[in-house]
């Protein structure tokens, strides 16, 4: 779902709304601070440092509130005042969030004036626009959503804020369409479905954020891990295996230990009796956060030559981040993971064709899994960023050669992209694949990014045609991200009833008698003959209620078995989703359920 435009009548009136949010929430929690409070996709939101909390059991007295704003009718006025003014003005409204922003554009930004929007007795510092009149806002029209917890500016090293979500729309028919619309979403939530299908659990005793895949969620990985492993073969990706934890010496000669540390879990420390008794540190261990800095030595393993690159090295490698706890979220946020890495060690000269190759890569895994609600954004250094010395290596003149490098191969591509200024990683530009989960919230699933400072640093080199030492590129990728959140993805994606080819249970064979178990155990033994997942049905539960079990369990293909199916060698299929049966021959239904597990057939229309 796109923003409306700020210019539009429905981003005017979000964002009023979200004035009148934040009036009404200071009539009820007088002394409350303010944070931002904007437009989103679809409604709006405000932060606040509360004097008292607020939980959605106070939402209908601050509806209420708000509608009675709504009603008195305040026209929305603005004054814009210069850089002195403004401080003061700010100042007297005693909002030291709104002063450190206000202070950060007349300084940073080289903003002159700053602008303000008063509502009857709601003033607060805004760019606007608005509505004229509350009146102009619709009652029916929004509700409140819910409360979540909000670092200020996104910054953990910040306070935490707690912010209120709205939807709201122009009538009160669209917003009832897009609760209606919003439930049946959470029903594909993964966390739901996760749990109802057995596929992952998070267990406290093990730890947060480290979930266990249950044998049903290890199919759906494996199945994934298969198709990459497949992909990469015939893109030319030799395969390595590297341990899960190094020595901490190894990402300070990567750089990685300035800007990762605090994501990394603490270092492990070996010790050993020194000559005087004491006890001294030989050697510092840590989990790895990335696979890069091992796939790095393979690289170094050896001498190279021109004649070796490129280079592609493939992993499917578990990586561990200490993500704060109340980022975490089902498999979406986790702190232990399995990522689909690989790095492409390459010439200047082979880069645009290696980039476009993984983004070839990319498009292809999208199009057999039926993904096409996703988009690119081209993550950019930002020079102009005062903490830039500490987010990125320092070194503008590889910065521009290789983002522009980049944004030509992606002109080249024809794919559509979005500038993502400031989201780059330390050692160089990428382009991040954006795709939003059914609660709204936009995640990164996948990544292709382009190193021109850690080879140098590794002294990683190949001896050129020249006969000289040069050093590579390297192009980092992860097409299908991370087993944890691309699964969450293809969950909800598929709404848990997954194609034949990923479905944890492929065939589920019911015979309608015991005297017919016989046949359904000898179809589920020629099936797994040929890898498929089959299982027998041979509970005590009546036929009726089997079927509806395997159809709240969203198994692909149900194959009822009776007298004349045993006499005749056939089987009664139904499929998930369909309320139509079909009775074929047995070597009929193997032949086509063969070859859509071989081709990864979608099965559903409307999942392509």
């Amino acid at each position: 779902m796109q923003e409306p435009h700020e210019n539009d009548k429905l981003h005017r009136i979000r964002h009023s709304l979200a004035h009148v949010l934040a009036q009404a929430v200071l009539e009820l929690r007088p002394g409350s601070t303010l944070g931002f409070g904007p437009a989103i996709a679809d409604g709006f939101y405000y932060d606040f440092i509360l004097s008292a909390p607020i939980t959605e059991d106070d939402f209908p007295a601050l509806e209420k509130t708000m509608k009675h704003i709504i009603g008195a009718g305040q026209k929305f006025e603005r004054e814009d005042l210069p850089g002195p003014e403004a401080l003061a003005r700010i100042e007297a409204m005693n909002e030291p969030y709104k002063r450190e922003y206000a202070e950060e554009l007349l300084t940073r930004e080289g903003v002159e004036s700053l602008s303000f929007y008063t509502n009857g007795p709601f003033l607060d510092m805004c760019e606007g626009p608005h509505v004229a009149n509350t009146r102009e806002l619709p009652k029916g029209g929004f509700k409140l959503r819910s409360v979540a917890g909000a670092y200020w500016r996104g910054n953990s090293d910040n306070a935490m804020m707690t912010r209120i979500y709205a939807w709201a729309f122009e009538s009160k028919e669209e917003l009832e369409a897009h609760v209606k619309a919003h439930k049946e979403a959470l029903e594909r939530d993964h966390k739901k479905l996760g749990k109802e299908l057995d596929l992952f659990v998070i267990d406290d005793v093990i730890g947060k954020g480290l979930p266990l895949w249950l044998p049903n969620g290890t199919v759906v990985r494996e199945e994934i891990e298969k198709l990459m492993k497949e992909l990469e073969f015939a893109g030319g990706y030799q395969r390595v295996a590297t341990p899960h934890l190094a020595k901490t010496d190894l990402y300070r000669q990567t750089g990685h230990l300035p800007y990762y540390a605090e994501g990394m879990y603490p270092f492990m420390e070996l010790k050993e009796q020194g000559e005087d008794g004491a006890e001294v540190v030989r050697e510092t261990y840590v989990l790895r956060p990335m696979n890069c800095p091992h796939h790095h030595r393979v690289f170094g393993a050896r001498l190279r030559s021109y004649r070796d690159l490129p280079l592609r090295l493939a992993e499917y490698g578990q990586v561990y981040r200490f993500e704060d706890s109340g980022a975490l979220s089902g498999l979406l946020r986790v702190r232990g993971m399995c990522m689909n890495d690989a790095h492409i060690y390459c010439t200047e000269e082979q880069i645009k064709e290696e980039f476009l190759a993984v983004m070839r890569l990319h498009e292809d895994l999208y199009r057999i899994l039926g993904l096409r609600e996703y988009h690119l954004r081209f993550s950019t250094w930002d020079p102009d960023d005062p903490k830039g010395k500490q987010k990125y290596v320092d070194n503008p003149a590889a910065w521009q050669k290789t983002q522009e490098l980049v944004y030509a191969a992606m002109l080249d591509s024809g794919i559509p992209f979005e500038d993502g200024k400031g989201e780059a990683a330390f050692y160089g530009p990428k382009i991040d694949v954006q795709f939003r989960t059914v609660t709204g919230r936009e995640e990164t699933a996948s990544t292709n990014q382009l190193d021109f400072a850690v080879p140098p640093r590794l002294g990683l080199t190949y001896r050129g045609a020249d006969n000289g030492e040069h050093h590579p590129y390297c192009i980092h990728r992860a097409p299908a991200g991370t087993h944890e959140r691309f699964v969450a993805f293809l969950i909800e994606h598929f709404g848990g009833a997954f194609p034949t080819w990923l479905a944890p249970v492929q065939v589920r064979v019911i015979p309608v008698a015991d005297a017919f178990t016989d046949y359904a155990e000898a179809i589920v033994a020629r099936l797994r003959k040929h890898f498929v997942r089959a299982e027998l049905d041979g509970s005590s539960e009546t036929m009726g209620k089997k079927i509806r079990i395997a159809s709240t369990e969203k198994v692909p293909n149900v194959l009822v078995v009776g007298e004349r199916e045993k006499q005749d060698a056939t089987v009664t299929l139904r499929r998930y989703g369909s309320r139509d049966q079909s009775t074929l021959s047995l070597d009929a239904f193997e032949q086509d359920l063969l070859r859509r597990i071989r081709e990864r057939e979608l099965d559903r229309a409307d999942w392509t």
